[in-house]
């Protein structure tokens, strides 16, 4: 499958290279700048494309049979980059998706994006901004799987989660796991049309996907 992935650049989308660099899947990055190119082709990206989530990526897509979007400007920039990224750049990408033939959309969202208002102060913007463009994607028409991880972190990874519609803990995940569900989600029918929040836990990622 030729998978397009914005946010490449980003610590969860580096570590979704090394995972799908592994796997029978191909990966086209995007990138903002050319100088990003070489070293996401040696993570294991088999081309990069130059383009901005700010803007139309229908040409950087084209081509492709699925995306997972890991972009995000994070939760401390200001409220307004956030909504250009995380909200608008990401409904952007499914509408162009679903009007080039695209099925399949993976979006990593948060934990609590479904419930912004109850979240910390500091990230509500964030979290609405997430549960926006969720929102959208649930009624695209598209074949999506939203991924709600907890706390991340910059752990190594265990292959180890746990996962469910909604978890009442606010757990933690490093990002590795969180690439390493990105490609098990990508192999997984049990996924399809899914929202669900994963943290670390006790179960390899593939048996935790299956048990959804």
């Amino acid at each position: 499958m030729h998978v397009f992935i914005a946010g490449a650049n980003g610590q969860i989308g580096q570590y979704l290279l090394r995972e799908l660099a592994d796997s029978d899947h191909e990966a086209r990055a995007l990138i903002r700048h050319p100088d990003q190119g070489p070293e996401l082709q040696k993570l294991g990206a088999t081309e990069t494309v130059q383009g901005d989530l700010e803007h139309d990526c229908s040409e950087a897509m084209r081509g492709c049979d699925a995306v997972i979007f890991t972009a995000g400007s994070g939760p401390h920039t200001g409220p307004d980059k956030t909504v250009d990224v995380d909200q608008d750049g990401a409904i952007r990408l499914m509408d162009r998706a679903k009007a080039m033939g695209i099925k399949r959309f993976i979006i990593v969202s948060s934990m609590r994006a479904e419930e912004p208002e109850k979240g910390p102060e500091k990230l509500r913007h964030y979290l609405q901004a997430k549960r926006n463009a969720d929102e959208h994607l649930k009624h695209s028409g598209l074949n999506y799987t939203i991924v709600r991880p907890g706390q991340l972190t910059n752990d190594e990874g265990t292959g180890k989660v746990a996962v469910s519609a909604r978890l009442e803990d606010f757990g933690k995940i490093p990002r590795q796991d969180v690439a390493r569900v990105l490609l098990a989600v990508l192999d997984s029918d049990a996924t399809t049309n899914r929202v669900f929040d994963v943290v670390s836990g006790e179960t390899p990622v593939p048996d935790a996907l299956a048990g959804l």
